[in-house]
């Protein structure tokens, strides 16, 4: 039982951060209020987001619902996933890396189901404030801004702004998913060499005596 309670208590820990985090911003600044951090590059930026992670939209109410079920689909294949690695015996950086995803997607999934009632920022075409809650942003990291250069195909001459606004949600999710994908073989070659090295062991068959 330990070994399921630390990596849901990291989970945890994420969603319990995530939601101070925007709770804070919400009641203590104004929405598109800016508080520099460091040297203007990285700020506090008081956002609501409709859709997906770093300032995406879906679209639409049907798109916005279709989202949020999405996500709470999603939480539950994370969950499972998660059991079933622990389960398994998976290395624990690869369990903590999947807790990490499970507390972003709870902590996002909260402001879709929850925010249009406790803060009201459901969208004014919401049918209803439940199930269309907006996310709360607020951490931006101003990357880059000007006009592309002619020769680049399709956008070349245009003026484009770098710079995505996110969550403790959103960061989780990102930097464990980037783990995992990084150190993939890792993760998964250990498990697959060991249960190479130590097969399970099979069950001796049954035998019937006619005496």
């Amino acid at each position: 039982m330990k070994k399921y309670i630390s990596v849901f208590a990291v989970a945890l820990t994420v969603v319990l951060i995530d939601q101070m985090v925007k709770l804070w911003v919400a009641g203590n600044m104004q929405l598109g209020e800016e508080i520099p951090i460091f040297d203007g590059w990285f700020k506090l930026h008081y956002t609501l987001n409709e859709g997906m992670a770093f300032g995406a939209t879906f679209g639409g109410s049907y798109g916005k619902l279709l989202l949020t079920t999405f996500r709470i689909l999603a939480m539950g294949a994370i969950t499972y996933y998660l059991i079933h690695i622990v389960k398994k015996g998976m290395p624990r950086a690869l369990q903590y890396c999947v807790a990490l995803v499970l507390g972003g997607a709870l902590g996002n999934l909260i402001d879709s189901v929850f925010y249009g009632v406790w803060l009201n920022n459901a969208p004014l075409y919401a049918p209803t404030p439940w199930f269309y809650g907006q996310v709360v942003d607020m951490f931006y990291i101003d990357i880059w801004e000007g006009y592309v250069p002619r020769w680049v195909p399709l956008i070349g001459g245009d003026y484009m702004a770098l710079w995505p606004i996110f969550n403790v949600a959103d960061a989780a999710i990102f930097v464990s998913v980037l783990t995992i994908l990084l150190f993939q073989k890792r993760f998964f070659g250990e498990h697959s060499k060991r249960e190479v090295q130590h097969p399970p062991a099979k069950a001796e068959p049954e035998t019937t005596s006619l005496e």
